[in-house]
């Protein structure tokens, strides 16, 4: 074969850098050039005279008969390779990508095929490389954007930042940053990445707002630096969503906001709970030393009167003692009932009791400290109600709104008493005419030791009607009024007439 062209053949062949292998319709191979032998590891001329299958791949071998075939058949030029990858074993057996021009010819009638053979190796590394990068870039949850540095229109844009901003790939490539970015006028952008133009910075970093194709927009941080893509300089933006960080720190925010005010309000309470032992302390003081100087007065007057016919400023200042030692008893009975409450071992006894006997002992107690024309109106048509109660809470309840109705109201005025039945529960109400609460008292009367503007000048406390409220609610009861300064005060309380205890 080529006998008279062997020279001719052997010069040209040498001179291209393709290796060169040239078979039979045999598939034997008559004539391979040196880059050939080099490439698939052979002696010179090693080769002629063998079966092409000792080049490929045994795995191959079955597909391989098959598609020489057909190429003899259709006897055209064609480029191996392209869309899939062909492999060559090496005489030491070792395979490697390749890729082959096949080109069909006849001489002296016997059809022939020449292949030119190019090592792939170094190229599908490369292309492997590329298509590793690529996928990263498509395949990023990070959004990717690449844009020109003059026009500033985006050039591509990875599937992450399709996605979440909205648009294709063709959309975007006819608008700019500035489009997606409403907090930024062109001029503004670009003076903000000038200098990664001027090369005074390397990266910028900044968060900006980003508008989606549906108008929705949400935070992200920029991350913008100067690149080239073959012959342009382009900006290539990798964009953070950080929607959640911001959520984040927002939700941060307001635990602290609201650990700030939960710490403020406790400083608050602990601030008013220094006033109030203050005010206790004072309270206390005054209210115990005033009695107990009044006993102290009155014990050493008993003394100087040892002739019988004193008797009568004898009693006198014994019944002054036992007045105060009983206003003594009862603070210190409401000081015990405020423990009591406050560590809930309070106790109580229900029995069933006509209201009538309540109400005659709270109202004949009650006369022994009426001011000077003063009058108690009895309530109406109780005789025949029955409650099933806690009957010394309800003779402690009446007592102190009737004895604070006495103390707060003037000479010559009435104190009333009405009694309703409200289905399940009884109403009664004390109605005063005196001085009234101040508005801006009202809603502090049922605090622990509050005295009105007003009443600071009477003896008093200022925990009885909060010992009340505290009871009443225990029993699945209530306490309200109603007040005006100047124009009297009336208390209305409601408890259940059969047993209703809340706990």
């Amino acid at each position: 074969m080529l006998t008279s062209e062997h020279s001719i053949f052997t010069v040209l062949s040498e001179a291209i850098s393709e290796g060169i292998i040239v078979v039979d319709d045999d598939q034997q191979i008559v004539a391979t050039n040196s880059t050939t032998e080099e490439l698939f590891g052979y002696s010179k001329n090693e080769l002629h005279g063998q079966e092409l299958r000792v080049l490929i791949p045994r795995k191959y071998h079955s597909a391989h008969e098959n598609h020489f075939k057909g190429f003899l058949k259709q006897s055209v030029k064609r480029r191996m390779g392209g869309d899939r990858e062909l492999f060559g074993i090496k005489k030491d057996g070792t395979e490697f990508p390749l890729e082959v021009g096949l080109n069909p010819f006849s001489i002296y009638g016997k059809s022939y095929v020449m292949a030119l053979v190019i090592d792939f190796t170094e190229r599908r590394r490369t292309l492997l490389e590329l298509n590793h990068w690529a996928n990263i870039f498509n395949e990023s949850l990070n959004e990717i954007y690449i844009f020109n540095t003059q026009s500033l229109n985006f050039i591509d844009v990875n599937r992450g930042a399709q996605q979440n901003i909205g648009f294709t790939l063709e959309e975007l490539k006819k608008i700019t940053p500035v489009d997606i970015k409403p907090e930024y006028t062109e001029a503004q952008f670009r003076k903000l990445i000038q200098p990664l133009l001027d090369q005074t910075q390397e990266k910028l970093m900044f968060e900006a707002v980003h508008e989606r194709k549906d108008g929705t927009t949400y935070p992200v941080e920029v991350h913008l630096q100067l690149s080239n893509l073959t012959d342009q300089s382009v900006f290539v933006a990798i964009i953070l969503d950080i929607s959640e960080r911001k959520n984040y720190t927002h939700r941060l925010e307001k635990t602290v906001e609201k650990r700030t005010r939960q710490l403020e309000e406790s400083l608050k309470k602990e601030k008013e709970l220094n006033e109030l032992k203050t005010k206790f302390l004072s309270l206390v003081s005054h209210e115990f030393k005033t009695p107990l100087g009044g006993i102290a007065t009155s014990a050493t007057l008993v003394g100087k009167y040892t002739q019988l016919e004193r008797y009568d400023k004898i009693e006198s200042h014994v019944g002054t003692i036992q007045k105060k030692v009983k206003y003594l008893n009862g603070i210190l009975n409401d000081f015990l009932s405020i423990e009591r409450l406050d560590s809930g071992r309070v106790n109580y006894k229900f029995t069933t009791f006509p209201l009538s006997k309540v109400m005659n002992e709270v109202i004949y107690d009650a006369q022994m400290i009426l001011k000077e024309g003063q009058r108690i109106s009895y309530p109406e048509n109780i005789a025949e109600i029955y409650l099933e109660f806690e009957e010394k809470i309800l003779e402690l309840t009446l007592t102190n709104l009737i004895h604070n109705a006495i103390k707060y109201s003037p000479e010559n005025t009435t104190i009333s008493l009405e009694v309703e039945l409200l289905g399940e529960m009884l109403g009664m109400k004390v109605k005063d005419q005196g001085i009234g609460i101040p508005v801006e008292d009202q809603k502090h009367i049922f605090n622990r030791y509050f005295r009105a503007e007003n009443a600071l000048t009477n003896q008093g406390t200022g925990i009885g009607l909060n010992i009340v409220r505290n009871h009443l609610e225990n029993l699945g009861g209530s306490i309200a009024f109603m007040s005006k300064e100047n124009n009297g005060s009336t208390f209305e309380i409601k408890v259940p007439i059969v047993k209703n205890r809340k706990h």
